[in-house]
Parts: C-alpha cells; sequence; structure tokens
C-alpha cells in the first residue's frame, strides 16, 4: 500500500480517533437546549460538512437564535472534555506513524473539525511532529465530497496528488480523496458500518484497524 506513496493524508475523526460516537451525544445535548430532537437524516445532510458548515446548516435548519461562531464555540466546549478524557486513538494508529515516519513519509491531515479541536487532539496524544500539515474544512470553504481540503494538503507538503494515500472512514470523505487523484484507504468504523459495502466499492483498499499496516 505505501509504495510510490511520498505522503500519507488522514482524516481525524472516525479514522484516526474513535471520537464518532460523541457528536451524536453533543447534536443531542445542544438541540436538546432548544427543546429539539435530532432528526434521523441529520448525519446523512452533514457527513462531510466543515465546522463552520456544519454550524450554518443547523442555525438554517432549526432556526437558532446562536450565532454561528456561538454554535462554534458550544460544539468546542462540549466535545472539548470527551476529546481529553473518553476518545483513544485507533488501534495501531501510533505504530502506524512511526512507520510512515522512518520510511520518511510526510504525513498530514485533513479535517472537517474545527482548527481548535484538532491541535488540542493532536497535543492529548503527543501526535504534533508527525504531522507537516494540518488542513480544516474551514480553511479551503468547501468541505467533503469536494477534493479542495485534500489538494490544499498536497500542495501544503509539495507532494503530487497521484503520490498521495488517503485514509478515510465515510463515503464523502473517500469521494473527496479520490475527486483530489489520490488513492484511497478505507477505514473501519462503528459509526458508518452501513456504509461498508459502499466504502469498499469506492476505496482502493479497506482495513478493519491500523494494526496490520503498523506490523507490515
Amino acid at each position: 500500500m505505501l509504495k510510490e506513496t511520498d505522503a500519507v493524508i488522514f482524516d481525524l475523526d472516525g479514522t484516526l480517533v474513535d471520537s464518532m460516537w460523541i457528536w451524536y451525544d453533543i447534536d443531542v445535548a445542544y438541540l436538546g437546549r432548544y427543546g429539539l430532537t435530532v432528526p434521523a437524516d441529520l448525519q446523512q445532510k452533514i457527513e462531510g460538512l466543515g465546522f463552520s458548515e456544519t454550524a450554518r446548516y443547523f442555525k438554517e435548519r432549526f432556526l437558532l437564535p446562536d450565532s454561528i461562531e456561538q454554535i462554534k464555540a458550544a460544539w468546542n466546549e462540549m466535545a472539548w472534555e470527551k476529546y481529553m478524557r473518553q476518545v483513544p486513538l485507533k488501534p495501531g494508529v501510533a505504530g502506524f506513524l512511526k512507520r510512515c515516519k522512518d520510511r520518511g513519509i510526510q504525513m498530514g491531515i485533513a479535517t472537517s473539525n474545527s482548527r481548535q479541536l484538532v491541535e488540542q487532539i493532536l497535543a492529548v496524544h503527543r501526535l504534533e511532529d508527525y504531522f507537516s500539515s494540518v488542513i480544516t474544512a474551514c480553511d479551503v470553504g468547501r468541505g467533503k465530497p469536494a477534493p479542495d481540503i485534500y489538494l490544499a494538503v498536497a500542495r501544503q507538503l509539495q507532494v503530487e496528488n497521484r503520490r498521495c494515500l488517503v485514509f478515510e472512514d465515510v463515503v464523502a470523505g473517500i469521494l473527496s480523496g479520490k475527486a483530489a487523484g489520490m488513492r484511497v484507504c478505507a477505514v473501519e468504523d462503528a459509526a458508518s458500518l452501513m456504509q461498508t459495502p459502499e466504502k469498499k466499492r469506492l476505496a482502493d483498499y479497506y482495513i478493519r484497524d491500523f494494526i496490520e499496516l503498523a506490523q507490515e
């Protein structure tokens, strides 16, 4: 998988860290402040959207009185405690990052999460030194499945798109990486198990976790 690969670019939530579950809890708690419940189609509607895009969607769909900046601030506050104490790395991640670093492969992150949370997550798990580029969807304007975020990371790493390998846990992310002209490995995650057949069809590779890659 790493042959002819100059850079590996990771999604964050559901790919590097086991965190997708916390966002449903946050949606329930946040909408509950206004007497609202989480619609069944919400995850499908916001999948791949950047942090600001998601806040804008919430404000418009649920007619929230908070500004977009207030919504994002509330989410950051609600998420931080969970990320700090309840969100582990996916199995095998640490070993795989070390393997890539030892082989001289550059690494970057392309995430829909907020920059504030990304920096905190990397600090908690002491991963800052592995990544030469961290781009959020807010940095590029369009979230996944648009290719913008992966193209931006490749430019910052100064690596050809075709020599980048992407790791993603959801369909929108896989489509984003493929649209950028990169090879994509789908990662299994409990929150997207229903997407497994589609993920396997769209991606170049599929893994249950990083343990097998860390030990190759």
